[in-house]
């Protein structure tokens, strides 16, 4: 798993090529606090690195989520949108956002892993 600067986290999944998983952080469910609606991107939908996908709103702010790399949106996480708490109950698991297929695998090499998201922290 990989982290980046802004809270979210990055999972390759072992059994696709290219696919990874895109959620936030605890730290950042923790900032954001009860969160009250998803909006998920579309299915198929091509982003680039930095692109808005997701807005999140919380009982305190609104936020958006950005592409961490380039890439196409494969699926979204259906249960987000009748249970947005999802995020806070379980961000590292239940509470992922989407999964994508990402263009160069090697992108993910600027991301830090978990010991130094925790330093970062």
């Amino acid at each position: 798993m990989k982290f980046t600067e802004e809270h979210e986290w990055i999972r390759p999944e072992d059994d696709e090529d290219n696919v990874v998983t895109v959620g936030i952080t605890d730290h950042a469910a923790e900032q954001l606090g009860d969160i009250v609606f998803v909006e998920l991107p579309e299915e198929g939908k091509t982003v680039a690195k930095e692109d808005e996908c997701v807005v999140i709103e919380s009982v305190k702010a609104a936020s958006e989520i950005l592409a961490p790399v380039d890439g196409e949106i494969l699926e979204v996480n259906p249960a987000l949108e009748e249970n947005p708490g999802l995020v806070n109950e379980d961000p590292l698991g239940a509470g992922w956002f989407f999964k994508m297929r990402v263009e160069d695998m090697s992108a993910l090499d600027e991301f830090m892993d978990e010991a130094a998201y925790k330093k970062f922290i």
